[in-house]
Order: structure tokens, then sequence, then C-alpha cells
């Protein structure tokens, strides 16, 4: 029988996502914000932790949007 091999979830709450790319709170919130002129369409968007306001974002998927922004940045123009 064949092991299937699971990698933990990580949730990045706000204040950890803030820190992680070094954003403040509005600009997050106007990068998910299709209104804004700061939206991004290719940035995380968040996942509800429950019933209330609480949300948070999934790890891996910030740090593929970081690579993603690295790689875009080191392209000649």
């Amino acid at each position: 029988m064949a092991e299937r091999l699971q990698t933990a979830l990580t949730i990045l709450r706000r204040r950890d996502l803030e820190a992680r790319l070094k954003l403040s709170r509005s600009t997050i919130y106007d990068k998910i914000n299709p209104t804004s002129q700061r939206y991004d369409s290719t940035f995380p968007k968040p996942i509800r932790l429950g019933n209330g306001s609480a949300v948070g974002w999934i790890e891996d998927e910030v740090e593929s949007w970081l690579r993603g922004r690295i790689e875009a940045s080191r392209k000649p123009s």
C-alpha cells in the first residue's frame, strides 16, 4: 500500500501576512478589492476562518505570488 505524503497547511493571519510581505493592512485589502486602483487579480485570496470576520491566507499561495513578483521584477523591460 503506497503511503501518501501530506504537507501541513499553514494559514497566515493578516498581521503575519503584513509582516511577511511588508505591506500595510490597507494595501493588502486594496489588492483584493476589484474596485481599487491597486487591485491585483493575482494576489492570493483570503479564506474565511469561521462564521465571523476572521480570515487568513494560505502560506503556499502567498509564497507563490511573491516568487512571481520576484521573477517579474527580474525580467528585462
